[in-house]
């Protein structure tokens, strides 16, 4: 008696899950952005809850059933949705799953996220045991909202025709899949996501969003330490288990990075707690002017004792005037900036050059330039300098600057080059780091520079 007893709750537990998903923070930042971006990725490591996240927000969107904290993405009436995998297996076997329960057990169906006694008319596919093909799905307003299961193994021509308002890919598509999902959405105001682990390296998809990202797409990115169901004797073996060349993939959603990456040092070894910026510690800011890529800037401190140079701010936006740029870093304070080359360019409006531009909102612009000691200034060997440093404990960044490191986890090589695309902050930190010797420590008389036998190009402006 009591074991039946013990039984029904299992089953009554099993059939109330979407009123028992609590979300990690990185999930629930994800839903939260759905309110304001209409392309998401959840870029993770395998087992860390990515799909468990994608299948509880497509449950709720097709129930209507929100619970009263959430903030993201809300349909106001019944919803049209596709669910797709890597294979028609693949998508029974993880998707439905998630959705509905075991897929070789009709009766348990409803023990997913989608409640059981919302589940209507259920059409099952040919050929594959167990797969629902399409379900109706009952809607708080009273009315149904449907859903299909897809696979990408079909291709292109199964995903056109249908205007949906939800398109939830689980694991990556090829890009021609994926832009006939999203087109799906185009007259509907609907969304797209996608939750993945990047096992196929600097795709298509992938440079979607990591290189080409536009307004209406944002990433979250969840790695094994995001993943609270691990203890971290558990994390430990599981990073260990998986050969190197795919542990930053599997356990970071971190994608496999061309011929190499420019910075092939774990994001641990450099990152640190931030702290209060000892008085003498001289400061300076780096600047990478953009537009249509964005706009980036650095503050960075140096501990000459230790000659250990630190990034404590970050700031990058796409689109920012030099006024607007200009406005979101002048809460750091007044320190010198490191420029490249092409703040001597003029502005076809003003005739005025794009750093005098800067310099005219309040930033304190150095003379010229950013070059080495020796007025030189090559890329390599700004960036050897910066791996040098990394690699001898001399580096250090703030931890939670994440579009700092989002950045440096995906800063790579293609052929030996390197790859200039999402490289922002990495090239404003470069310029701040050949500058070092022009840092300047706040004074009574606020003037104090850390090197005064600085060539004489490279002193103030103005």
């Amino acid at each position: 008696m009591l074991r039946a007893f013990d039984l029904e709750i299992a089953i009554r537990k099993a059939q109330k899950r979407l009123t028992n998903y609590v979300p990690y923070p990185k999930q629930a930042e994800f839903h939260r952005q759905g309110a304001q971006y209409r392309e998401r990725l959840l870029l993770g490591g395998n087992r860390i809850g990515k799909t468990e996240c994608g299948a509880a927000e497509l449950a709720y969107h097709l129930t209507g059933q929100y619970p009263e904290h959430w903030v993201g993405k809300r349909f106001d009436k019944p919803i049209r949705a596709w669910a797709a995998g890597v294979t028609g297996e693949s998508t029974r076997d993880v998707v439905q799953a998630k959705l509905f329960g075991p897929p070789e057990r009709q009766e348990d169906w409803g023990t997913g996220l989608i409640p059981k006694a919302a589940i209507g008319k259920v059409s099952t596919g040919r050929g594959i045991a167990g797969a629902i093909d399409t379900a109706a799905i009952a809607h708080v307003s009273g009315s149904w909202s449907s859903v299909a299961f897809k696979s990408y193994e079909r291709g292109r021509e199964k995903w056109q025709g249908a205007g949906l308002e939800v398109v939830w890919f689980d694991e990556e598509p090829d890009e021609d899949i994926y832009l006939e999902g999203l087109t799906r959405t185009n007259e509907t105001d609907g969304i797209v996501y996608l939750t993945c682990t990047p096992l196929m390296g600097m795709s298509n998809v992938m440079k979607r969003f990591l290189m080409d990202r536009t307004a209406q797409q944002t990433i979250i990115q969840a790695g094994i330490e995001d993943a609270g169901h691990f203890t971290e004797a558990q994390r430990a073996q599981i990073v260990a288990s998986y050969p190197e060349f795919e542990r930053d993939a599997r356990t970071k959603g971190i994608p496999q990075l061309g011929s190499g990456r420019v910075f092939p040092i774990s994001e641990g070894s450099i990152a640190c707690e931030s702290f209060p910026i000892p008085a003498h510690w001289p400061r300076i800011c780096g600047i990478d002017f953009g537009w249509d890529h964005p706009s980036a800037g650095v503050q960075c401190a140096w501990d000459r004792d230790a000659d250990t140079f630190y990034v404590i701010a970050a700031h990058r936006a796409r689109q920012q005037t030099p006024a607007l740029f200009s406005a979101s870093v002048r809460p750091w304070g007044e320190w010198p900036w490191a420029w490249p080359h092409d703040g001597l360019q003029h502005d076809k409006g003003s005739g005025e050059q794009l750093m005098a531009q800067y310099k005219s909102q309040g930033l304190k612009m150095l003379g010229a330039r950013a070059t080495f000691e020796d007025g030189t200034n090559g890329v390599e060997a700004g960036i050897m300098e910066m791996l040098e440093r990394m690699q001898t404990d001399r580096f250090k960044v703030f931890r939670h600057l994440r579009d700092w490191f989002e950045e440096f986890n995906l800063y790579h090589r293609k052929d030996g080059k390197i790859v200039k695309e999402g490289d922002d902050l990495m090239s404003a930190t470069r310029y701040a780091l050949m500058c070092k010797r022009l840092a300047q420590v706040k004074g009574p008389k606020h003037r104090q520079l850390v090197s005064m036998d600085a060539p004489s190009p490279q002193g103030w402006m103005g």
